[in-house]
């Protein structure tokens, strides 16, 4: 069972998403506090392959209110824990031209604290505007479905 923190809406608009993957990460006490509280941003983040291991960057948590001096860095760099064998596999991946690792949501699997990273390519505009185009068409075929099955 999951229950979700926090999504990253914004990557499934300006990515397109391959693969997915569930990584843990490395917190400390009063980040996990934070993260229980759901004061988490996702936003800019970005995940990078570093000698083998894999680091998570931009990722906001919020201080805890009663942390006083034991706090945390709001946007230090976080570790993420994957098997080495599927760290080699995403390093091969990443580094073909415009693939980049990001973060789709943070969740909790048990009492741990995973994430789940995305192997994503960069839209571009006209696939952006691709995209807002076939939801607007599907909006209106559900719409004139719904009409026709109260007419009838």
């Amino acid at each position: 069972m999951e229950k979700v923190i926090s999504k990253n809406r914004k990557a499934w608009h300006d990515y397109h998403i391959e693969e997915t993957y569930e990584a843990g990460i490395v917190l400390t006490g009063t980040e996990v506090k934070s993260v229980r509280n759901t004061r988490v941003n996702l936003k800019d983040s970005f995940a990078k392959v570093e000698d083998g291991e894999l680091f998570l960057y931009n990722m906001h948590i919020s201080p805890y209110d009663p942390g006083n001096r034991f706090n945390h860095e709001p946007l230090r760099v976080r570790k993420l824990l994957m098997h080495k064998s599927e760290i080699g596999r995403l390093t091969g991946k990443i580094q073909e031209k415009g693939y980049a690792l990001i973060p789709l949501k943070i969740y909790f699997r048990k009492s741990l604290i995973k994430i789940e990273l995305g192997l994503a390519r960069g839209k571009k505009l006209y696939d952006k505007r691709r995209d807002i185009a076939e939801r607007d068409s599907k909006r209106e075929v559900e719409r004139e479905f719904r009409q026709r099955q109260k007419q009838e």
